[in-house]
C-alpha cells in the first residue's frame, strides 16, 4: 500500500512538473522578434505544377523582391553523366539573383530540398563506398570552386536534414558518414562563406546537426498529412519549444534560422495540379499562412525561408487566386 502511495505521489509530481514546463514554454512564446523573410525555390517543383520555371523564378525576384533566396545545385543535375558537369541552370539563377542583389543560400550534397529528398545520379548506384564518397567530394569541389567568388552567394548549405533519424524519399544509398568530410571540404575551399546545416523541427533532436556547421536551420511544419490522409497539426507546440531546444544544445550565439517555413499545402501523392482546392486548403489557407508568420516571429530566429513560392504562383496564374502571393509580397515589403 505504501509503495502505491509513493508511486502515486511520484506520478503526480511528474505531471505537475510537465504542466509547469508546458506553461513556461507558452510564457516565453509571446514576445515577437524581427524576422527577415527569404524564399526557397526549386526548379523541379515548378515543373511539376506545369509552370515555366524561369518565368516563376523571375516573377519571384521581380515582384516579391526577396532579399534572400535558397536554391540547390543538386548532384543529379550537376553531374547527370559521370565526369561531365553541367551548371547551366544554376549559373542562370545565380546571375539573375546577382543582378538584383539578392543573396543566395546554395544547397549541395546528396540530399537537397524537395522530393525525392536525395538527388544522386543513377550512375553512382553500383559504386563501392569509398569510390562513391570520392565522387561526391569531386562534385562538391566543382560547385564550390565555381561559385565561391560569385557576388550573389551568401551561405553554403551542406546536405538537407542529413541526420534525421529515419529515411524517406529516394535515399536508399544516402551516406551519413561522409557529411562531416563534406562540410570540412567546403570550409577548406571557401573560408569567406559560412556553412548552414539543417534538421527537422518536429521529428529530430538537433543533437548532431546543430554543431556541424556555422549556422543552424530548422524546418517548421505546423500541419501535415499522413499517407492514409489523416491531418496532424502542431498548434499545441509553442514557439518557445524551438527556442529552448536551440539553447539546450547550443547556449552560445550561433546564428539560428528557419530554413523552411511551411507556406503551402501538404501533399502525399497527387500534387496541386490534380488536388481540388478545397482539399489543399485543409492544410493551407490565408488564415493558416498568417498563423505561420505570427509563429515564426515568436521563435527568436533572425531569418526564415518560406516554402511554397511555386505553389503561390500556381494559385495566382492557374487558379486566379492571388491571396498567397500578395500576402507574402506585403510581408516581405514590411521588412
Amino acid at each position: 500500500m505504501v509503495k502505491k502511495h509513493i508511486l502515486l505521489f511520484i506520478l503526480v509530481d511528474i505531471i505537475i512538473v510537465l504542466v509547469v514546463f508546458y506553461v513556461a514554454l507558452w510564457a516565453i512564446s509571446f514576445k515577437k522578434y524581427p524576422v527577415d523573410y527569404g524564399i526557397s525555390f526549386n526548379i523541379n517543383h515548378a515543373k511539376s505544377l506545369d509552370l515555366d520555371w524561369k518565368e516563376t523564378y523571375l516573377a519571384m525576384l521581380d515582384d516579391l523582391q526577396p532579399k534572400y533566396i535558397r536554391i540547390s545545385a543538386t548532384w543529379s543535375d550537376a553531374e547527370g553523366v559521370r565526369d561531365l558537369f553541367d551548371s547551366t541552370n544554376v549559373d542562370w539563377m545565380m546571375l539573375e539573383a546577382g543582378k538584383r542583389k539578392t543573396r543566395v543560400i546554395l544547397a549541395i550534397g546528396q540530399k537537397a530540398p524537395r522530393w525525392p529528398e536525395c538527388h544522386v545520379p543513377d550512375w553512382t548506384n553500383d559504386l563501392e563506398q569509398e569510390e562513391y564518397r570520392q565522387e561526391l567530394k569531386n562534385y562538391v569541389r566543382y560547385v564550390v570552386e565555381r561559385y565561391r567568388n560569385h557576388p550573389a552567394l551568401d551561405i553554403w548549405q551542406v546536405e538537407n536534414e542529413p541526420f534525421i533519424n529515419f529515411r524517406f524519399g529516394d535515399c536508399e544509398h544516402f551516406d551519413e558518414g561522409v557529411v562531416k568530410d563534406e562540410i570540412e571540404l567546403v570550409q577548406s575551399l571557401d573560408s569567406q562563406h559560412k556553412v548552414l546545416t539543417t534538421d527537422s523541427g518536429e521529428l529530430s533532436t538537433w543533437r548532431k546537426a546543430i554543431g556541424a556547421g556555422d549556422i543552424f536551420g530548422t524546418t517548421v511544419y505546423r500541419i501535415v498529412m499522413t499517407p492514409n490522409g489523416f491531418y496532424w497539426n502542431y498548434d499545441w507546440l509553442p514557439a518557445g519549444f524551438y527556442k529552448l531546444k536551440y539553447k539546450f544544445w547550443f547556449p552560445g550565439d550561433k546564428p539560428f534560422i528557419v530554413s523552411e517555413l511551411q507556406a503551402e499545402p501538404w501533399f502525399t501523392g497527387e500534387g496541386a495540379v490534380y488536388t481540388p482546392v478545397e482539399v489543399q486548403e485543409k492544410s493551407m489557407d490565408p488564415e493558416r499562412l498568417q498563423k505561420h508568420f505570427d509563429f515564426v516571429e515568436r521563435m527568436g530566429v533572425s531569418r526564415a525561408y518560406l516554402w511554397g513560392v511555386e505553389w503561390w504562383y500556381f494559385m495566382k496564374e492557374v487558379n486566379d487566386d492571388e491571396r498567397y502571393w500578395e500576402m507574402v509580397k506585403l510581408k516581405i515589403k514590411q521588412i
